[in-house]
């Protein structure tokens, strides 16, 4: 029995989906079954809640063999410690309790780094990664940069402005990877009964890029230029809150941009088995194009 969190999300549905091809028996969590098409609530059962609760995990986990975690984002949480490890620690107890034997969890960059100790959502998902390893449950933590899939953020300001934003310098290369590798890389592992112990799987897609680079390759895709503009750090934030993100929970997502900013997701050496396929060109032909052009 493979139990899969977040199943509505953009990595959940993938890693759902996959699974389901796969065979094998799955149960998920889901605090709106209904979102789930009607064809897969057909083949699996389903557990309706939030996995953030101990009731909801504890009847999910039972019998379960292998368990994929994703802390689902919340942006008006009154601290990133709460988003995440306080989420957590109910399925850590259900980990323990119901005897999952592996879980496989969305994790990022930057473990042993000095920069990454204030690196707000960074900072926090390394924590959530040590609480669940103390359950001595076999683990994976799939360490990742920024997703590719980020920039559906700003398909407005793409659409209507020829522009994107962030406060990381435009030249600043770093790596980024597309959900559809990172559901590839987990089912991968949860269809593997081989491993245990416990350890990180970077997924670091196949290029360093900075937003200049992104920009160009934008505009060549959709045939129209498209322009990166690095903003404060304050109008960042103002941004956030003004979009209904808490203060504390806006404050982790600028201090995880000053790291990266910083050279959080360089120190990752690229190798084969962290190289995933997917080119920032070919994200934007099959899935940037059509949203903004759509």
């Amino acid at each position: 029995m493979i139990v899969i969190t977040a199943p509505t999300g953009s990595i959940g549905k993938q890693v759902l989906k996959t699974v389901i091809e796969s065979g094998a028996r799955i149960r998920v969590i889901a605090r709106d079954p209904s979102r789930l098409p009607a064809q897969i609530l057909k083949r699996i059962e389903v557990v309706p809640g939030s996995h953030g609760d101990a009731d909801v995990v504890n009847r999910a986990f039972k019998g379960a063999d292998s368990v994929f975690w994703l802390c689902p984002p919340d942006p008006r949480a009154s601290s990133v410690e709460a988003a995440y490890l306080s989420f957590t620690r109910p399925a850590c107890e259900a980990l323990r309790g119901q005897g999952v034997r592996r879980v496989v969890g969305i994790s990022a960059l930057g473990r042993g780094l000095p920069i990454a100790r204030h690196a707000g959502y960074v900072t926090a998902s390394l924590a959530m990664d040590d609480m669940i390893a103390s359950t001595g449950v076999s683990f994976r933590a799939l360490t990742m940069p920024s997703f590719m899939d980020n920039i559906f953020r700003q398909v407005a300001p793409i659409r209507n402005q020829g522009m994107f934003f962030s406060p990381i310098c435009g030249n600043r290369k770093f790596p980024t990877c597309a959900t559809r590798d990172i559901a590839a890389v987990a089912v991968r592992l949860l269809l593997d009964p081989s491993w245990n112990g416990q350890g990180s799987v970077p997924v670091l897609g196949p290029e360093d890029l900075s937003f200049d680079d992104m920009a160009q390759i934008m505009s060549e895709v959709l045939g129209k230029t498209v322009r990166f503009q690095q903003i404060t750090a304050e109008a960042f934030k103002a941004q956030l809150i003004s979009n209904g993100m808490s203060d504390a929970m806006a404050q982790g997502m600028l201090d995880m941009a000053i790291a990266k900013n910083d050279g959080l997701d360089i120190a990752e050496p690229r190798t084969p088995q962290s190289t995933t396929p997917t080119t920032f060109r070919q994200w934007c032909e099959t899935e940037l194009k059509p949203a903004v052009l759509g």
